[in-house]
């Protein structure tokens, strides 16, 4: 699982998913306009995405929403399984309710018309402002924070682990700690926010049985 919020001042790495030079070039110079210096790279296949995702390790996926062969939903569900808490933003030729609505619950940041362009720089900057505390968690306490806020209790997520369950505790203290979160309910919360875990009414549940 990889965790790679990107630190303030540095060049935000941005995987763009979309077959049309044209419009990754309007992409790009609305970005150079804002104030984040970025590293674009754009792909247009499902064997060139999966490959990017591992080799350039992006801090931010753009994806369009209407390639043929691969489209946003399919990127999203492989980016999710290779890096479950990279910002993932859908780019879209018009504002189609439903996409919106079903992209979101399925983990999607934000859904961005092509033809204004004028928010994508804010939507990437929160979505970074949002996953940077992850930052400060370990790679450990990042799967048990995963397996929270996916119903497993913690002798499940110890036998998981391989871990002892007075380690699980220990582990889940700390990141409630390090993200001040106090409780379960809250830990499913913000796990959910930045991308841990899809928003789906399996989650809902537990935070309003938690």
């Amino acid at each position: 699982m990889r965790i790679v919020p990107n630190p303030k001042n540095t060049a935000v790495r941005i995987l763009l998913l979309d077959d049309s030079r044209a419009d990754a070039d309007l992409i790009a110079r609305e970005l150079e306009r804002s104030e984040i210096e970025i590293v674009l790279e754009r792909v247009d296949s499902e064997a060139s995405f999966t490959a990017a995702v591992d080799t350039f390790a992006p801090d931010v996926v753009l994806a369009d929403n209407a390639l043929a062969q691969f489209n946003s939903q399919a990127a999203l569900e492989t980016l999710r399984a290779i890096s479950p808490a990279t910002p993932f933003i859908i780019m879209t030729g018009a504002q189609l309710g439903g996409v919106t609505s079903a992209s979101i619950r399925a983990g999607a940041d934000d859904v961005v018309v092509k033809t204004h362009l004028g928010g994508l720089a804010a939507s990437i900057s929160h979505a970074l402002d949002v996953r940077r505390p992850l930052g400060m968690l370990s790679h450990r306490q990042v799967e048990v924070l995963k397996l929270v806020a996916e119903g497993y209790r913690t002798r499940d997520i110890a036998s998981r682990l391989g871990l002892r369950v007075k380690t699980v505790e220990s582990h889940r203290y700390a990141l409630m700690k390090r993200l001040q979160i106090d409780s379960v309910v809250g830990l499913v919360r913000f796990a959910i926010r930045v991308g841990l875990v899809p928003l789906d009414p399996g989650s809902l549940e537990r935070i309003s049985s938690a």
